[in-house]
């Protein structure tokens, strides 16, 4: 009974701390790291005592893979960015993110979330024209639909 109210306990500060990343990655163009490693640090909670959404093993290697993936996206976008940009293509918070959402996911789950987050951020391109995509709300709406996805379809 009292590990139920700490799970629980857990996911809502998760929840809140995925809130408040989503909306200064909004308003601002920055992930803080003051809500970013409690998100991570929950999500070690939830894989390593609760074995939720997935094994500890499995959690591991997806927050490595999605911080991998994040360095390589950086460096791809960064070498076809025009010389006047002012703004770096992929933020380090964006970076930090998908290891974060790795570690909640796990390989399987980081996949699922990147494809979603990718799809949402295209027609939020097309649909407001503009220069710059703030891709934390769309990530973590794809780390949510992800994880409905792994407990009831996979």
């Amino acid at each position: 009974m009292i590990s139920y109210i700490f799970f629980f306990l857990i996911l809502l500060g998760a929840a809140f701390c995925a809130y408040r990343m989503a909306t200064n990655d909004l308003r601002h163009r920055i992930i803080p790291d003051i809500y970013l490693f409690p998100f991570m640090f929950a999500g070690l909670l939830l894989t390593t005592f609760f074995m939720w959404p997935t094994n500890i093993a499995d959690s591991v290697i997806g927050g490595a893979m999605g911080y991998c993936l994040g360095l390589i996206v950086g460096f791809l976008f960064e070498r076809f960015q025009k010389p006047d940009d002012k703004y770096p293509p992929i933020g380090l918070g964006d970076i930090k993110l998908l290891g974060a959402g790795g570690i909640w996911l796990g390989t399987v789950g980081l996949g699922i979330a990147m494809m979603i987050a990718c799809a949402f951020s295209c027609v939020w391109v097309f649909k407001n024209k503009k220069r710059y995509i703030p891709f934390a709300p769309f990530f973590l709406m794809g780390v949510f639909l992800s994880l409905i996805i792994i407990q009831f379809l996979l």
